[in-house]
Formats: structure tokens, sequence, C-alpha cells
């Protein structure tokens, strides 16, 4: 099945934008109105060098206000359709996209319209062209597919067919199964779009807040195997509108388009594999088992820094790599990897981002079948020179520059701990931290949506609603990502300025993306008495906090005296409760946490989060404030 975007989905020139639809892998492109009369080419020109690259025009678009028109101004409609009838044939493509008219002079009527549309099939008849229509979600007298389709039955021209929008039907809360009563052969063409789900107008949230597929909360498989169970066999092409992608990378913004359409077509595959289709042998959506290991390249007293905070926390640098100067710090089912190494990947992330998180180990059932998912979803494998005794562990390149790697025990690479690292100790329990809850990236606001795209294309991770953060100096936007046992759970933190503490991690460390790492543990105050003895200092949170606590929450006298004393943050739900203990900011604003939940807490502490990043700036303004307290003899 051949993939195709229309250019208005993609920042950047028109030369930029078909370099990056070639790039991505799309069989061809839409061209739109806009970007082809703004380009300095003329029409054979630009046909030309389309072809050249590999790609072929799939339709170009759009043709406004035609049908129902009174004279003179139907006079005129034909007319313009004769001008771009003339275009296409130059540009080298044979099919045109009429859309519901809004004019305010256009007269309704299925057969005013369907008239119009069968002399129009004459005109495109003689030339060997195709007119499709496509009903607006917002169009004067037609804005239901169903009654656009009405209008194609009627005008009964081999040359008319219907083009079909999922941001059109399903806006409108329009069931897709009434798709599958249409001819295949008479549906055109078929554009694919998804948007969030909110209450705004439709014309304004189409223009400005449509995005991929799997990004929004549309129905999009519904929509997608209704159209696909008529016979439906012609391209499959995003039509985006979003301020954000305007202001965007195109190679990011076409890569990810493509990674969208192939993820939607394998998942309706799987949700009703009788359809005809022609999808990519890919395997399933790799189900996550949690963190195997998180990597920091960290080099001199940067790192000796870092594992003076591990050790605070309770981890013991239990190993040794045998070749790599790399330590093991370990606690409960947590692995913690400090790379010290000069060369390689990890020394040129130091070098870019100073300390940061620059590996992170996903624990899979088959470490081969994940790499191959994310490779067939354009993710680009990554490789350097290793020892030959050394596990060839699957990896890929995750978003700013990070790696993911895959651990499974089916081909036996989670024995990497016992082959390729040298005993120093037992992994202690020293402060009863047990697993990694979640752990929390951070990117501009402008990258979230692509961010989530990576992560929910590659693993089987619901998401939840975003949320807004608030910090002192401005908003963050909050999404979390996680497995359906929970076995997994990502956050992802958009900053639109850099004066907040997300903003502000960003800049700092030249956009590396993990600022925070969660760790659970089974009794916070018992892990906070031994944190303590450790030498761990964590975040002062104020005095006020623990009164407006009191207020409005039903918690004793003697629990919230305890949650002062050891600096505690406390939430709940309707199904649990959930504590946070913070570290200290380091390495240009990271930070650690530590959280319990109890009964079915499902949140991650949103309330809460103003007043940890009050605390945290105020630390953060001070000079020379440790992150560990010296061990008391």
């Amino acid at each position: 099945m051949k993939t195709s975007i229309a250019t208005v989905s993609i920042s950047g020139n028109f030369a930029e934008k078909l370099e990056a639809i070639a790039a991505a892998g799309f069989h061809g492109l839409e061209i739109f109105e806009q970007d082809f009369i703004a380009h300095d080419a003329n029409p054979r020109e630009v046909g030309e060098m389309i072809r050249a690259m590999g790609l072929e025009i799939t339709i170009f678009q759009p043709f406004r206000d035609f049908e129902g028109l009174p004279d003179p101004l139907r006079a005129k409609a034909f007319d313009r359709a004769e001008h771009k009838f003339d275009l296409i044939q130059e540009l080298g493509t044979d099919l045109m996209l009429i859309c519901s008219s809004c004019h305010p002079e256009a007269i309704g009527g299925i057969d005013r319209a369907a008239a119009d549309f069968h002399e129009l099939g004459e005109l495109a008849k003689k030339r060997g062209l195709r007119v499709g229509y496509e009903a607006l979600a917002w169009g004067r007298h037609v804005n239901d597919h169903r009654d656009a389709w009405e209008i194609v039955r009627r005008a009964d021209h081999e040359n008319i067919g219907l083009i079909l929008d999922s941001y059109h039907t399903l806006a409108r809360k329009i069931d897709p199964d009434t798709i599958r009563r249409i001819p295949g052969d008479k549906i055109f063409f078929v554009h694919f779009a998804d948007a969030p789900a909110i209450d705004m107008d439709l014309l304004y949230r189409s223009r400005h807040f449509r995005n991929m597929p799997g990004e929004g909360d549309l129905d999009m498989i519904g929509f997608t195997r209704a159209v696909m169970a008529t016979g439906y066999s012609g391209p499959i092409s995003l039509e985006i509108f979003n301020d954000q992608f305007r202001g965007g990378q195109p190679k990011t913004i076409a890569k990810d388009g493509y990674r969208s359409l192939l993820a939607l077509i394998d998942d309706v595959h799987r949700a009703e594999p009788a359809l005809a289709l022609t999808v990519p042998d890919m395997p399933a959506r790799i189900q996550a088992k949690g963190l195997s290991f998180i990597e920091f390249a960290s080099k001199g007293q940067d790192a000796e820094t870092l594992g003076a905070l591990l050790s605070s926390l309770g981890f013991t640098a239990c190993a040794d790599h045998l070749t790599l100067d790399l330590t093991l710090w370990a606690q409960g089912d947590i692995r913690i990897l400090v790379n010290r190494e000069t060369k390689g990947y990890a020394s040129s992330a130091f070098t870019l981002h100073g300390t940061n998180v620059c590996d992170i180990g996903i624990a899979v059932e088959d470490a081969k079948e994940a790499a191959e998912r994310a490779q067939l979803l354009g993710a680009d494998l990554f490789e350097q020179p290793i020892d030959p005794e050394h596990l060839k562990i699957p990896a890929i390149h995750g978003q700013s520059g990070g790696i993911l790697h895959y651990i499974d025990d089916k081909t036996g690479l989670s024995n990497v701990w016992d082959l390729e690292f040298t005993n120093r100790a037992d992994p202690s329990q020293a402060a009863g931290l047990t697993r990694v809850d979640h752990m929390g990236h951070t990117m501009s606001y402008e990258d979230m949506l692509s961010w989530s795209l990576f992560y929910t294309t590659l693993f089987d991770l619901k998401k939840s609603a975003m949320v807004d953060v608030v910090d002192p100096d401005g908003l963050v936007r909050s999404q979390a990502l996680e497995s359906l046992d929970g076995s997994l759970r990502i956050t992802l933190n958009g900053a639109e300025t850099h004066k907040t503490m997300a903003g502000r991690f960003l800049a700092e460390s030249s956009n590396a993306s993990v600022q925070h790492i969660a760790f659970a543990t089974d009794d916070i105050f018992a892990s906070a008495q031994r944190l303590e003895a450790c030498g761990f200092a964590p975040l002062p949170i104020a005095r006020n906090y623990y009164a407006d606590l009191a207020a409005r929450f039903d918690i004793d006298a003697a629990t919230l005296a305890r949650l002062r004393a050891q600096n505690i943050l406390y939430d709940e739900d309707a199904r649990g409760k959930f504590f946070q203990l913070y570290s200290r900011p380091f390495a240009d604003g990271m930070f650690f946490e530590i959280v319990q939940r109890t009964g079915g807490y499902e949140g991650y502490g949103g309330p809460n989060a103003p007043f940890r990043i009050a605390a945290q700036k105020r630390l953060m303004r001070q000079k020379g404030i440790p992150n560990v307290r010296p061990q008391m003899s």
C-alpha cells in the first residue's frame, strides 16, 4: 500500500519538504497549492524534480468553492477548474481534490451539486483526469461524508469519486462504519489525521491541532478498518495542520508521519486480519518488562559527585566492567551504570551534555524482535565497536541522541552482568529501594508529540491525559506513558520557556533527555530514616506545605509530623495514597525521587509539583549547596 503526505504537513520551503518526504520513505506526496505557488520553478520542473527523488504526485489540492454556485460565479468556477487541470497535467498527476463549498452564495441541494460534478467529470474525462470530492466538517451545505457520497453517487461519472478524511468524519462524531457501505473503487483518496479530544470550533481545531495518527484521541483504527473494508487500494496519506509542526524540523516531522502510518496499518491488520492489506511483516508492539539499567556518562569530579550521591541513596558500587571504565551501582532490582570512558559514545555524550543519562536498557521478552520493530518503524540501529567477547546487545538511537538497549532472558542477554562484570561487592538493601518506578524525560513542548509517538509505536503503552505543571516561572506540559502492568512508566515533560526548571535543564545540559529518575520503596518512612543514615540530603520542603496538607487531607497528627520531619510530600486519589521524597538538584538540574504507592494510586503527585519546583529553585539560586551530607561519626 502506497504512503503519501501533504506538503502542508511539513515545515520548511518546498525543496526542504520534498527532501524530508523522500528521506522518510514515503512513496508520494500531495502538492498543497500554496506550497507550489510560493515555489519559483514552473509546473513541469516541479514534477520532474519530484520524480527524480523517487516520489510520485498522488494528488493536487485544494480546489475550493466549486459546487452549487449561481451564475456568473458558476461559470467562473468551471473556468478556474480548467486552469487547474492545465496545471496538474503539467505537474504530471491525474487527481485533483475539491472540498465542499464554504462560499456564502453557494446553493444547497444534492442534485444541483451532483449535476455540477457530472459536468466537471466530462471535462476531466477529456483530459484523462479524475476529481475527488471531500466533505469539510464545516462545509456550508455539505459537512458529512455520507452527503458527499450521495452527491458522487448521483453524479454517476467514472471520473468523479469520493475523498475521505478521518478528521472530518471523526471530529463530527460520525460513525466510521457508515463508510463500509461505499464501493471501494469510488473512493479516490483518503486523508489521515488525528486530533486531541478538546471542545473547540471544528475549523480552528483542524487548522491548528491536527496531529499524526496515534498522537491524538480520535478512533483512527476504527476509521481505517472501515475504509479498508470497502476494498480501497489507493494511497494512505497524511494531511496535518499543526502549529507545533510548522516550527519543527522537516525531516523529524516526515519521519514521525511515516512511522505513524506504518504503525496504524499494523494495528488495523492485527485488529481485522481478514482485510486485504499489504503490511510490513512487523513484530507486534513490544511488551516492556521494566528498566534493566540506566547508564550515566560522567567523568572526573562530576563522576565522583554522582557516586557520592548514589552512595547516599543506599546504592553499592558492586561491580566493574572487565574492559571498560564502567561501574555498576545496584540496590534491589535497580542497576545504575556510571561510564567514565574517554572515547566512544558515552564520552561524546558527556562532552556534549555534561553528566547525563546516555543509555537506557529496557527489559523485553525478545530483544531481536524489539529492535526489528523499531527499525521497520524508522529507528536507526546503534552500533559501535565492541570486544569480540562482549555480548552484542540490540540497540537503537532514541530521542535527543540517547540510546535504548533491549535486554532479554530468551537469548541470554540478561546474563551480561555475570559475563562482563567483575564482582566488587554484593548489592546492599541499605535504603530499601526496590525498582525504578518511573523516569522523566524533558524536551521542548514542540517535541512532545514526537516523543510520545516514538514510545507508543514501539511499546505497548497507554497514554494519560496531558496536564499542566505549574512552575513559578511558567508552565510545563506533562504526559505519562505506561505499560498496562505499570512495569514501565515514562513521563514526558515539555518546556515552553527556559525560565522554567525544565527549560533551564534543557538549556544548560544542551538538550539532555532524562531529568529525573524515581525509585520505588515499600516503606518510605523507613527508607527516609535509612537514607539519613547514609548521608542523604533531602530536598527541603517549605513548612507552609504541611500546614496546607493538614487542611486538604484527613491525615493524623503523628503522620503529618513524620512527613514534615522527613520532607516527604503526599497525595492521594480515589484508589490509594502516594508519598514522595526528593534529592537536591545536581548536574544542571537533574534529580532523584523516592516514591511509595499504596492501593492503586495511578498518578505521579502532580499537585505537589509546584512546591517541589519552588524548593528546587531556591537551592539552585544559591551557590555551594552540597548534595550529600557528610557521614556522621
